[in-house]
């Protein structure tokens, strides 16, 4: 008899794909306009700037602990932990009375997304062998992205059409069943643990982060994909979260009209994420990282030059297609400079200190807009991916790599 082959995602993964899907089908209705909400709520350009600014202090405070959690107690207990918190934001975002209010639920959304983001690709790599890896990966990022096809258009025929809130509560709905799966998993996960884990301490999160620091401040690669990632971090912060003010504001786009415009983003990172891991592995790391953010940059150009929702759909798809390139590559650059027991925490580590850098961001990008004109704020991410191209190329190269 021929041996059976085992399939590429598990039952546990495909159960935990699930939850993602369903979890983040709820964020994705909400989350491209998110801005138009509070600009309904009251705030004017300069508080919705001042708005995710404030939002970004509280992930500074949670995405160390979480990626740390994640090495030390498991990755399901982890995201059930993170879970919870983002259920009671779903209820802030239903019943707050007014824009201010709604930091409260962007500060237990972001201790969710802290807790989860580090755990899920590591939970990945735990379901899948080292012959597979590659072909799993790029599966269950594509089956992710789902979530970018699905859940824009619902939340914006739905926000359009039923208000905000009763989008508030179509996604919390979501996000309440995928919680109430991950603390199952969670449970059974700890059950059937063989060896109680060694609980987590002050003095092994200290070593870990020391052994971070030793790796960010060595020089190498992960000195420079930490500096890349700032610059990029914090332009690209000057500029996003006033993408859906100027469309509507500006050039008429409705609230179904630019949650499309989300669904074409992830519907061409779908169709690439596959050949572009392929790409990163027969190619290497740089070449899809530079690709990617060659295809940004010309995404944003043609952005300020666009007025119809048609030169706005071609952004999107130029947004995605540099996003899939990107994204393997970034994931399997970080794998190969970052020790196995460190990645939970690299990740967390890398979110907070960019985070930091960036925080200002949001708020400098909302003061440009109002003193000088709309279009500034999209400049900076534009000329700082110019300038990160040479850097990019030149420092990301690992393995003995020949420039081509």
């Amino acid at each position: 008899m021929e041996p059976e082959k085992t399939p590429l995602l598990t039952r546990r993964l495909l159960l935990f794909m699930g939850t993602m899907i369903l979890a983040n089908i709820a964020g994705h209705m909400y989350q491209p306009l998110l801005p138009l909400y509070l600009q309904e709520l009251g705030a004017g350009v300069g508080q919705v700037g001042l708005f995710f600014t404030l939002g970004a202090i509280v992930p500074l405070a949670f995405q160390i602990l979480g990626g740390w959690l994640s090495d030390s107690i498991g990755r399901l207990q982890a995201i059930a932990i993170g879970s919870l918190a983002g259920v009671l934001g779903y209820f802030v975002y239903v019943f707050a009375p007014s824009w201010e209010w709604l930091l409260v639920a962007t500060a237990t959304g972001a201790m969710a997304r802290s807790f989860v983001a580090p755990s899920y690709m590591a939970f990945i790599a735990e379901e899948s062998t080292e012959a597979t890896r590659g072909r799993v990966y790029g599966l269950s990022q594509s089956l992710f992205m789902i979530v970018g096809i699905v859940g824009p258009p619902i939340g914006g025929y739905l926000s359009q059409y039923l208000g905000f809130r009763t989008m508030f509560i179509a996604a919390g709905a979501l996000y309440a069943t995928a919680t109430g799966i991950r603390l199952l998993m969670a449970r059974n996960a700890q059950r059937g643990e063989s060896e109680p884990r060694e609980k987590p301490s002050l003095a092994n999160l200290r070593a870990s982060l020391a052994a971070m620091g030793g790796l960010v401040l060595a020089g190498g690669v992960v000195t420079w994909i930490f500096i890349s990632d700032g610059v990029h971090d914090v332009t690209f912060s000057m500029a996003w979260q006033l993408l859906p003010l100027y469309m509507q504001n500006l050039m008429g786009l409705s609230n179904v009209e630019i949650s499309w415009l989300s669904s074409i983003h992830g519907l061409v990172t779908m169709l690439l994420l596959a050949p572009a891991g392929w790409l990163s592995d027969k190619k290497g790391e740089r070449v899809g990282l530079v690709a990617g953010f060659s295809l940004i940059a010309a995404a944003i150009a043609v952005f300020l030059q666009s007025r119809v929702f048609a030169g706005f759909a071609v952004v999107w798809a130029l947004f995605g297609a540099g996003e899939a390139l990107i994204g393997p590559a970034y994931n399997a650059l970080i794998s190969k400079v970052v020790p196995l027991h460190l990645r939970g925490t690299a990740f967390g580590l890398f979110s907070t200190s960019i985070g930091l850098i960036s925080l200002p961001a949001p708020y400098i990008g909302a003061v440009l807009w109002e003193r000088f004109t709309p279009q500034v704020p999209f400049y900076a991410p534009l000329v700082a991916t110019l300038l990160m191209l040479p850097v990019m190329w030149i420092k990301f190269k690992i393995n003995n790599e020949e420039d081509a």
